[in-house]
């Protein structure tokens, strides 16, 4: 395991500053750890080391127990910086949620603990080749002792390359779904790095086989339990990944603001010296400018949606929240394709070169925005709107 100190992050005025200082620092390398497929791995020390990992360990344990707005927050900082970087740690705070939801006494202690320490978590959760999503066909099979082995294969296991615990999603005799916390270094627990994905190149989203690998009943959570009553499991997930997107948004445009001023050259036919002077550019920018404001708009008023529903949870606030957050991964989502796109029409032909990397923007962007497909989430917002049908209980809403 990685080393068992990290800094406590004291707030959320710390935590946005610590956040907004590491982007700096990573924004540096992004490209060219994206083109030559450099795993970021001294950079994930970072955000270890930097207290970072730890800031929704609950005030009781010894955490910063930081909003969701402030969350939200640190992750679109990171994305506009480097969406790759941005992603290794979602599945980490997702983690934590089950931890701290469906944890007793002593797994809190435990973890919380690792956490504040700077361990860090990864996910082995979706599979590959099965009917739908929801197809989880790995399992946990008991043994005499009372402890379980687990059996299975994960793809886009995101995270896991750089964990120091691996939680797994895998069903139980009775098929419930529950999550086992597997040491990285466990026996028969390999993780491949065969992520080939045009975009999000450096998340080392590859494979875990899982070829009976012992867990101890200590380190297996009721995850199925999450669903039962209301939850906002599924709604901090998808926050994150919305507040990923608009990162690459607000990224690509800064990159293209600046290729504009700095490296275009005018159409000849604008009368204009420098090309940030033609009007029909600055049209263009205003336009893409709106759409990005509009997300973060949408992404703080998710964040507090979702604050203000973990305050008082009830089967209306939690609705309420999670159409709060589809309506900001949807606006999102299609804001960092559009304006990770429009950089090549604003900045011109040299813009394309691909020793400039400017296309990685859109790789990253269309790559992401393909975890789960936003019709689905029009359907729920236009159900809520028109009938009042909340939406469903699952951890992709």
């Amino acid at each position: 395991m990685t080393g068992g100190t990290a800094h406590v992050v004291a707030d959320d005025a710390e935590a946005l500053a610590v956040a907004a200082a590491l982007a700096e620092e990573f924004r540096a390398e992004a490209s060219a750890r994206d083109a030559e497929r450099r795993l970021p791995r001294a950079e994930v020390d970072r955000l270890a080391s930097s207290g970072l990992l730890a800031v929704t360990v609950p005030a009781e344990y010894g955490g910063a127990d930081v909003s969701q707005e402030t969350l939200t927050e640190i992750f679109r900082l990171l994305a506009a910086a480097d969406a790759s970087l941005a992603q290794i740690p979602q599945s980490h705070f997702v983690y934590v949620n089950v931890i701290r939801r469906q944890g007793t006494v002593s797994q809190r202690a435990f973890f919380f603990a690792e956490l504040l320490a700077g361990r860090r978590l990864g996910n082995a959760q979706s599979e590959a080749g099965t009917r739908h999503v929801q197809d989880i066909r790995t399992r946990l099979e008991p043994r005499p002792d009372g402890s379980y082995v687990l059996k299975g294969v994960k793809h886009y296991a995101t995270g896991a390359l750089y964990a120091d615990w691996i939680p797994v999603l895998a069903r139980a005799e009775d098929d419930n779904l529950h999550v086992a916390f597997v040491p990285r270094d466990a026996p028969g627990l390999t993780v491949t790095d065969d992520w080939d994905g045009m975009g999000q190149r450096t998340t080392a989203s590859g494979t875990v086989r899982l070829d009976g690998v012992p867990v101890a009943a200590d380190r297996i959570f009721p995850h199925h339990l999450t669903f039962q009553g209301p939850q906002l499991h599924g709604a901090v997930a998808q926050l994150l990944h919305a507040a990923i997107d608009a990162g690459i948004a607000g990224g690509a445009l800064a990159e293209a603001a600046e290729f504009v001023r700095t490296k275009s050259r005018p159409w000849f036919e604008s009368g204009f010296d420098a090309a940030a002077d033609d009007p029909l550019l600055i049209q263009r920018f205003g336009e893409l400018a709106v759409r990005v404001r509009a997300s973060e708009a949408l992404l703080r008023e998710a964040a507090r949606a979702v604050d203000t529903a973990r305050s008082g949870l009830t089967d209306a606030s939690a609705a309420e929240a999670s159409i709060a957050v589809a309506a900001a991964k949807a606006h999102a989502a299609d804001t960092a394709v559009e304006v990770a796109g429009a950089l090549f029409e604003v900045a011109g032909t040299r813009a394309a070169l691909d020793s400039l990397n400017l296309h990685r923007h859109w790789r990253d962007a269309r790559t992401h925005t393909l975890h789960d497909p936003v019709r689905w989430k029009i359907q729920h917002i236009g159900r809520y709107v028109l009938s009042g049908t909340p939406p469903p209980r699952h951890g992709l809403l």
